[in-house]
């Protein structure tokens, strides 16, 4: 038996210029950073409050899904950002070797390693601040006391027990820490939602732990940003691969031609 040699490609990269941290798109991309977190916030509030499933495994599993599709959401989003600052790098790189001139700013906007993570921090920064102040001082949530039966009112008017009993009839209102901890669980409904709202301790540790659970988008969107070089890598690897199926074909086809021409030639007979 034969085997059949299975080749892989050398991988094919153009070099091209590093460009800074932050450039005059930094902000701009910080923005639209947050409004996708926005949005996707939004829409798993939506989603994930219209799937309150009584059974555990398929709480866990959809919310789950939910999860790593926010993250491939991001992962991509940082995908085609690295991608195309890659491709401005290549692009100068040419101009550089060429001696045509290219301005600073212009080399700014191209590929960092630290741009991708850098852009996202800034976008999702209000969330994570939110999120670091209820983790100093969040606590587990209790039950409230009750509502009292009605035999009760008339203990109300003795001095030695009704201002005992007036704290459960005491309306306790909103606090700060109350506030931020109802945008802190919205922005990570998911998780929220996953842990299931009867695992208070589950609860209590996704609130000391919000401030990290907030930045796997951040950190989602800059590892696809990093990846944007092997995209480049894999695009200029497939053009030459083309480039050398089509040289191949060539090749067959003047050799086609070549022994037609010969077989069409006359003999001579004298």
């Amino acid at each position: 038996m034969f085997k059949q040699s299975s080749k892989k490609a050398t991988p094919v990269s153009k070099p091209f210029l590093t460009g800074n941290p932050t450039d005059e798109n930094t902000l701009k991309s910080a923005l639209s950073f947050f409004g996708i977190f926005l949005i996707m916030i939004f829409m798993t509030f939506i989603v994930c409050s219209m799937t309150g499933f009584d059974s555990v495994v398929l709480r866990i599993l959809v919310n789950t899904v939910i999860i790593l599709l926010i993250l491939v959401i991001f992962y991509n989003n940082g995908l085609n950002r690295g991608t195309d600052a890659v491709a401005r790098g290549e692009i100068l790189w040419q101009r550089k070797e060429k001696n045509q001139p290219f301005s600073d700013s212009e080399k700014a906007i191209c590929f960092h390693p630290a741009k991708g993570f850098l852009n996202g921090f800034l976008g999702s920064l209000p969330f994570i601040l939110i999120a670091v102040l209820l983790a100093v001082q969040t606590e587990k949530q209790m039950t409230g006391y009750g509502t009292l039966p009605s035999w009760t009112q008339v203990y109300l008017r003795r001095s030695e027990i009704g201002d005992s009993l007036t704290a459960y009839t005491a309306v306790q209102g909103m606090n700060f820490t109350d506030v931020i901890r109802m945008i802190v669980r919205i922005s990570m409904m998911p998780c929220i939602s996953l842990a299931g709202a009867e695992n208070t301790d589950i609860i209590l540790w996704l609130e000391r732990l919000s401030p990290v659970l907030l930045m796997l988008p951040c950190f989602s969107y800059g590892i696809g940003y990093l990846a944007g070089k092997n995209v480049r890598t894999q695009v200029h690897t497939e053009i030459a691969e083309n480039a050398q199926k089509r040289a191949r074909r060539e090749a067959k086809a003047r050799k086609a031609k070549q022994k037609a021409a010969v077989r069409r030639e006359p003999e001579q007979l004298n």
